[in-house]
């Protein structure tokens, strides 16, 4: 039998040890690469401009898509979506709220920064700017500048919550560009996002927006929390959550419909019985009727009333 010098054996391990650890990289990049949503096919009859930079010179994820109906009558209403993904991962090209292009609507996609590029106030900062730079290029596009909706959940309900309730906090505005153009919406559909982050709880993606634990950054958790922002000023709500969600409490929904209400603002509060933190039930043809309906008695000019965007 011959024999394999002690040497010679370290050498075989070592290059074992090297191909086990490049077919390891291989798979996790073919995993992760499984995990990335193919993009949303457009809806027939409908223009997509990708990767809109909604930020002069801002960074890579200030971008934006543009759904644009071919044979719709301008000047379009636009909804604008948010993403969700805890404010570290996710991304424009996928949602539900496309089709709404197919029905004369122009959907504007956005990303924003991760929590990982900056923290809180960045995300809002940035959907604000997107906000401006629609209305500022809104005769480019044949844009409705008055009837701006916004539609997101998860990190992306928050944020579009804060949409809803913020209009005129000069502090939340952000140096985005655009500055003499309004981020006022008209309409807000919030789907399960966190709106009190002195009581949702601390999870990493809180703390990780944050910057450090909400119970110990309790003015930036209240710089945060739309919840803070309630008044008859808040544009018209609706909000829908699912009575399983172990994300998201139900009642941050809840107390916060409740608030709205209370302060004179219209809110409408929808739960979803059996549906957890997102999921199939959230886009069934009931909900997404419910859905458009919304959206047309506030963005179209047949529903909506007199539009402040000041």
């Amino acid at each position: 039998m011959q024999r394999t010098s002690p040497a010679s054996a370290a050498v075989f391990l070592v290059l074992c040890s090297a191909v086990l650890f490049s077919v390891g990289v291989a798979a996790a990049a073919q995993q992760k690469r499984a995990r990335v949503a193919k993009p949303v096919v457009a809806p027939e009859g409908v223009q997509v401009l990708r990767d809109l930079e909604y930020v002069p010179s801002g960074h890579e994820r200030n971008r934006l898509d543009l759904y644009l109906p071919e044979k719709a009558t301008r000047p379009l209403p636009v909804i604008v979506y948010v993403h969700g993904g805890g404010w570290t991962r996710g991304d424009k090209t996928n949602g539900p709220a496309f089709p709404f292009a197919a029905k004369g609507y122009a959907v504007a996609s956005i990303n924003h920064r991760f929590s990982q590029h900056a923290v809180f106030p960045a995300q809002i900062h940035d959907c604000k700017a997107a906000i401006r730079w629609l209305r500022a290029n809104a005769s480019k596009y044949g844009l409705d500048p008055d009837h701006v909706g916004v539609w997101g959940s998860s990190s992306g309900g928050h944020l579009v919550a804060l949409l809803g309730t913020t209009a005129g906090v000069k502090e939340l505005e952000g140096p985005g560009g655009n500055a003499e153009q309004s981020s006022r919406v008209q309409a807000v559909v919030d789907w399960y996002g966190p709106t009190d982050f002195l009581t949702v709880g601390a999870k990493d993606t809180r703390t990780n927006l944050l910057g450090g634990d909400p119970q110990e950054n309790k003015d930036k958790a209240v710089k945060a929390s739309p919840m803070t922002y309630v008044s008859k000023d808040a544009a018209p709500f609706l909000i829908m959550h699912g009575d399983k969600d172990s994300t998201v409490p139900i009642s941050q929904s809840g107390t916060f419909a409740q608030a709205l209400q209370q302060a004179g603002a219209e809110a409408t509060f929808v739960i979803v019985k059996g549906a957890g933190h997102g999921g199939p039930l959230f886009t069934s043809s009931e909900n997404l009727k419910l859905i458009e309906d919304f959206f047309s008695k506030h963005l179209t000019t047949s529903g909506a009333g007199q539009t402040r965007r000041d």
